[in-house]
């Protein structure tokens, strides 16, 4: 097992959590594509430049920043085996081949000192075990000059679609006690969602920028379709036919006939490197 300062996210992300995400590749990445838009909206890449994609999961960022850098490349740094085992299956199958990968927490990771022009994470940072720490040693990753972009979420305030439609569906499936690994992983979504907290721990980068998106995520092609992915997150959870209609009638306002798309609100964060 690689090196890591944070044992909880490694269980999780290399368990049955990470696992599914490997397993759902596809579904997960069409749910985060406009979160996507968004975050290299921010890094800016150019033909030629060097990326670290932190917390890269099954690769979706790490490709597309390949294919922006065109001649230069991109490595993925992720804490799942399984992740990255989807994420180099696909790379090969696409026929990328600037691209590359590393089994390894970025916190520790000893990078070669300014050897990137650019450092991006599509809310892989959240999952630090010392945020301060790891943005100091991104920070030596990076060249003088270079960028950093990354995506975390807002608040999760009660009046988005996202927090009205996960409220009402807990209440249906009842209150269970939640998987532990899935409950980490909640726990650490929300430790950047402070953008006082966010500059803190960016403190020595300059230019920061904390600006609010809002974007669609997508759950399914219909209700019943989001449903079914929702309830395999849990595995072996059954639920009977009337419940299993409540799910899909609480999802059905947000079928918009080209999925089931809920709004949310992230921070695209920007900075340099001085």
């Amino acid at each position: 097992m690689t090196e890591t300062g944070n044992s909880r996210q490694s269980q999780a992300w290399n368990g049955p959590l990470g696992h599914h995400w490997a397993a759902h590749q596809e579904r997960y990445d069409a749910m985060l594509s406009r979160v996507n838009d968004a975050l290299f909206e921010g890094a800016a890449i150019k033909p030629g430049d060097r990326v670290l994609d932190v917390g890269c999961g099954a690769g979706a960022t790490t490709r597309i920043a390949a294919r922006l850098t065109a001649h230069g490349h991109a490595v993925g740094v992720d804490i799942s085996a399984p992740l990255l085992d989807r994420a180099r299956a696909s790379t090969a199958a696409e026929g990328i081949t600037n691209a590359a990968y590393e089994h390894a927490d970025a916190q520790l990771r000893r990078f070669p000192p300014a050897g990137y022009d650019v450092v991006i994470s599509r809310g892989g940072v959240m999952f630090f075990a010392d945020h301060t720490a790891a943005f100091r040693n991104l920070a030596r990753a990076l060249r003088p000059g270079g960028r950093l972009a990354f995506i975390c979420p807002q608040p999760a305030g009660p009046d988005s679609e996202e927090a009205r439609a996960f409220s009402l569906l807990g209440k249906l499936l009842g209150e269970e006690a939640p998987d532990p690994d899935r409950a980490a992983a909640h726990i650490a979504m929300a430790s950047l969602s402070d953008p006082d907290r966010i500059r803190e721990v960016l403190r020595g980068y300059d230019d920061i920028d904390v600006a609010p998106v809002t974007v669609e995520t997508v759950w399914g092609q219909d209700a019943a379709d989001a449903v079914d992915f929702i309830l395999s997150r849990t595995p072996g959870r059954t639920v009977s036919d009337a419940t299993r209609a409540a799910l899909e009638d609480t999802l059905r306002p947000y079928d918009t006939g080209s999925g089931v798309r809920l709004r949310a609100g992230v921070w695209r964060v920007t900075a340099t490197r001085p």
